[in-house]
């Protein structure tokens, strides 16, 4: 660059002679130095918020009259509402609250819990496996008789957005035990067995059986159809489940397009924080049909 502005100013001399003052080929290189900074310094002001002095003209060497930033305060409910929205996205598509309103699926979880639910997984095609620990809408009548929640409308909204447990909506929590193709029965006080093989069950709520020695639903023996599954809850004898809904719509089964998502995690309260693993018993071999 030096050489070629030092034969710039050699080949314009006479014009000195005119009264123009001679162009240095010094401070020519400079300027493009300088401009190149200055566009660096340009980009930085865009960012930190800084205006140099460069950037207050306007054309024709007018001031220009830098922006006032936006009040907090006007900013607030832009935020509040992308929060919002964030939230009730969240609660769709990825993981809701839900609160445990009974005793049946003690002592893996107790009255009052707060568990979390992936609803993401089923979006991609996955469906329940035995052991899992699942919410779902009630299929038809099983919670006849079970009183109307009465919340206030802060509960209501909350709800609405997932930052609190569903109230209102007919959803219930049970162990999966058979899916599509297993056949599932229980004679006497137990052991339950799925697909003839028997099941060790250290979840089910101390002192209880297996099974129920009852005409109601306590005895069983059934093949579960493609699409469903059968569902119990680990305190066997204080569970309304699949055994005691056969005269129901779908015989005790729980259609697969009702199942909510798994249960994963016990949030609440943090002393009995925890997940929900599958139990080690739905692993032995031989276990499927």
């Amino acid at each position: 660059m030096g050489d070629v502005a030092v034969g710039a100013r050699s080949g314009h001399d006479g014009e000195e002679h005119r009264g123009r003052p001679a162009e240095s080929a010094v401070p020519a290189a400079d300027s493009a130095v300088t401009s190149g900074s200055d566009s660096g310094a340009a980009e930085d002001d865009r960012v930190t918020g800084e205006h140099t002095t460069a950037g207050d003209q306007g054309p024709g060497g007018t001031t220009r009259t830098p922006k006032k930033p936006r009040s907090f305060w006007k900013e607030l409910p832009i935020l509040i509402g992308i929060a919002l929205v964030l939230a009730l996205l969240i609660k769709t598509f990825l993981v809701q609250a839900f609160s445990i309103p009974s005793d049946s699926m003690q002592n893996t979880l107790q009255q009052g819990d707060r568990v979390l639910v992936d609803k993401l997984t089923p979006w991609f095609g996955s469906e329940p496996e035995r052991g899992e620990v699942v919410v779902f809408h009630d299929p038809g009548n099983w919670l006849r008789g079970e009183p109307t929640p009465d919340p206030n409308a802060l509960q209501t909204f909350l709800s609405w957005i997932g930052l609190m447990p569903s109230v209102e909506e007919k959803d219930l929590i049970k162990r999966v035990i058979g899916v599509g193709g297993d056949t599932v029965e229980c004679k006497g006080t137990g052991p339950l067995k799925v697909n003839g093989k028997a099941l060790n069950e250290p979840y089910v709520f101390p002192g209880n059986t297996p099974c129920s020695n009852d005409d109601q639903g306590g005895q069983f023996k059934v093949k579960v159809p493609q699409g469903y599954i059968w569902v119990m809850g680990d305190h066997r004898q204080n569970s309304r489940d699949s055994r005691y809904n056969q005269g129901e719509k779908y015989h005790g089964m729980v259609p697969v397009k009702e199942v909510v998502g798994r249960a994963i995690v016990k949030a609440w309260p943090i002393d009995r924080w925890g997940t929900l693993p599958v139990p080690d018993t739905f692993d032995q071999s031989g276990l499927n049909p």
